[in-house]
């Protein structure tokens, strides 16, 4: 191709195959600037894109290619997800009655996820009452991240047409659900939609409880999950600070006696609503749990209950008065976030009595049953061994 030939499309494009090799020869440190210029020529080129979208649409030049409309023709031909594709036409279609927003975003003033905002707002209270208040808008944009601005946003739109905004949260209202699917490879998928006040609720409650402790190796979202079968875990009051007055959440686990026995061989627990759980974490959640015995089918109609298992009241008040916080060396988490945790498993013969029992967080009391660490008290001080270090298997090749 001749150098007049060339287009500023070609041009980029022969930039970018250069720059890997010169990403790959710039010290580490030093990348802030081009990952943020990276994200400026990416911004710059979806207001290019929005125009070029809209005449293209105009144009009709999708059903060339045997489309039925311009979402599935961006989908297929740009990569993109439907929903992605369907935010780019969208947005590109409202620009074109925010000519101030669509320049600010070429200029790279603001990032695309500001103009989504912005289209969104007009698409629900229309271009012209955006366009009166655009300059104002803008200014907080180029001041904003996108989470933040779409909060400004929000309250724009509220003062424009409350009734609109009213009936928005309604349709989206309809929208909420929240779905768990069945056990997979150990695990259940959790999906959903969340009104604003539902997650604003789950997210105090489980807030607390996902700040990384110290030498925390969990990520983020392992954080969050433990966070939430926290607060499940201590129902009411979680988040407070408190004890909770309400009864623990049941948790129905059948269980033969040799799991709780801790005998190799053993099944698994089953869990009511379908799943297995390893026999320690059986007997984690056995060490302050109420046991139902059924020892044979004439029992099925006659339950015999034994709650000795639970540690009574004044025992946990006792345990809290001596240890006062998680007893594991280094942990700190308070009373209120801690089982008791029998030294010598119930079931193999401790008792639930307080010389046999520690106060330990939900995260030390798994290290102790499923990751196979010791919990002893010694001469007054609590003593955590790790477990002895194994050599794992090589996985078979043949």
């Amino acid at each position: 191709m001749c150098r007049s030939s060339e287009t500023p499309l070609d041009r980029i494009l022969s930039g970018l195959r250069d720059l890997p090799a010169w990403v790959a020869e710039q010290p580490g440190g030093q990348l802030g600037p081009v990952i943020i210029k990276g994200r400026e020529v990416i911004d710059r080129t979806e207001a290019v894109t929005a125009e070029a979208t809209r005449r293209f649409e105009k144009a009709g030049g999708y059903k060339a290619d045997g489309f039925l409309g311009m979402v599935p023709w961006l989908r297929v031909n740009g990569k993109l997800s439907g929903g992605a594709a369907a935010e780019r036409v969208d947005t590109a279609r409202q620009l074109k009655g925010l000519p101030r927003t669509e320049e600010a975003l070429a200029r790279g003033e603001i990032g695309y996820q500001h103009a989504v905002a912005m289209a969104r707002t007009a698409e629900h209270v229309g271009a012209t009452e955006v366009r009166k208040a655009e300059a104002t808008l803008l200014k907080a944009a180029e001041t904003m991240d996108p989470g933040q601005f779409v909060a400004v946003t929000k309250h724009f739109e509220h003062q424009v047409d409350a009734a609109a905004v009213l009936a928005d949260a309604n349709r989206a209202h309809e929208r909420r659900y929240l779905q768990l699917g069945e056990v997979s490879n150990g695990l259940v998928r959790l999906e959903g939609q969340l009104l604003p006040e539902a997650a604003a609720m789950l997210r105090t409650r489980m807030e607390p409880f996902m700040k990384p402790a110290k030498g925390d190796e969990r990520t983020a979202g392992q954080r969050a999950h433990d966070a939430l079968a926290e607060i499940l875990r201590r129902g009411a009051n979680a988040g407070d600070g408190k004890s909770s007055g309400a009864p623990r959440p049941s948790l129905i686990i059948k269980v033969e006696l040799d799991t709780l026995a801790g005998i190799d061989g053993a099944p698994a627990g089953e869990l009511e609503w379908g799943g297995t759980i390893p026999m320690e974490t059986v007997r984690r959640m056995a060490c302050d749990s109420a046991i139902t015995r059924i020892t044979g089918l004439g029992e099925l109609e006659q339950e015999l209950t034994h709650a000795a298992r639970t540690i009574p009241p004044s025992t946990r008040r006792a345990l809290v008065a001596r240890d006062g916080h998680c007893v594991f060396p280094g942990c700190d988490r308070p009373s209120p976030w801690c089982d008791g945790h029998h030294l010598i498993f119930w079931g193999d013969g401790g008792p639930t009595q307080l010389e046999n029992l520690g106060l330990v967080c939900g995260a030390h009391h798994r290290k102790v049953h499923e990751e196979g660490w010791t919990l002893a008290r010694k001469d007054g001080r609590w003593v955590a061994t790790p477990p002895p270090f194994r050599v794992m298997p090589r996985a078979r090749t043949g």
